[in-house]
């Protein structure tokens, strides 16, 4: 069965990265939920999806340049005047289920990785009960190659539009291997049944992003695609259902 994580906890139906929508994934019928994080100055990780507060909240600057207190006190756009949220809030919420992570490590606001941040995500995790959930996810291989060293977890390469242009399907499904990833994750538009079985035959396993429309979802459930990020969770689990049900 496709599965189905929430992105960013459903943005189009909660706001982006919003303790409501975290909450409400936490019950919903899905496999996975999708999320972003930054580490603050004061060494707190957020969860968050851009490295600025600029484009979805109430204030702006730099997760990294800002102190927990700081980012907290930022009003999430849309989201039932919700404020950013800890991982180890995150994993609060999801523990007592059987929601999985899709942890996604972000560059920071130079587009460079943050330093010394990936051990410190796997030991709050771990320390939180929650690395054996979790899934990690990445655009940037170097962040893969340094998780590879930090833990035995799933890893999945999120591959852009432009990168698969330049590199070409046999290029990409190649660098993959070598680094010892599992998994690769094309956004949807750029997916079809030939790139899905070619990254097959390679052993690695196929998912999409950026399917948020029910054009999109469908695309995915009928490629029989391994996992696909939503930000319409809710409309996700009705389309699947559906579509089990015309299978049957």
């Amino acid at each position: 069965m496709t599965r189905i994580a929430s992105h960013r906890g459903g943005t189009l139906e909660f706001g982006d990265s919003t303790p409501q929508g975290f909450a409400a994934t936490a019950a919903m019928a899905l496999e996975e939920v999708e999320f972003d994080l930054h580490p603050t100055r004061d060494g707190a990780i957020m969860v968050h999806h851009d490295p600025t507060l600029d484009r979805t909240t109430d204030r702006s600057g730099a997760i990294a340049e800002l102190t927990e207190a700081e980012v907290r006190a930022a009003t999430i756009n849309y989201g039932a005047g919700g404020h950013p949220i800890s991982l180890a809030e995150l994993c609060a919420i999801f523990r007592p289920g059987r929601v999985g992570f899709r942890c996604e490590i972000k560059p920071g606001a130079d587009g460079l990785a943050y330093r010394d941040f990936v051990p410190e995500v796997v030991a709050t995790l771990k320390r939180e009960g929650m690395l054996e959930r979790t899934v990690f996810s990445s655009f940037l291989l170097d962040t893969l190659t340094e998780l590879g060293s930090e833990t035995t977890r799933p890893r999945l390469w999120l591959v852009s539009p432009p990168v698969l242009r330049q590199l070409g399907p046999a290029a990409l499904f190649d660098l993959a291997r070598r680094r010892d990833l599992a998994e690769i994750g094309l956004h949807v538009d750029t997916a079809d049944a030939a790139l899905m079985a070619g990254a097959q035959a390679a052993g690695l396993e196929f998912g999409v992003w950026a399917a948020h429309d029910a054009a999109r979802i469908g695309k995915a459930l009928d490629l029989g695609v391994k996992v696909f990020t939503t930000d319409r969770p809710s409309l996700a689990i009705a389309l699947r259902r559906a579509h089990r049900g015309a299978g049957a």
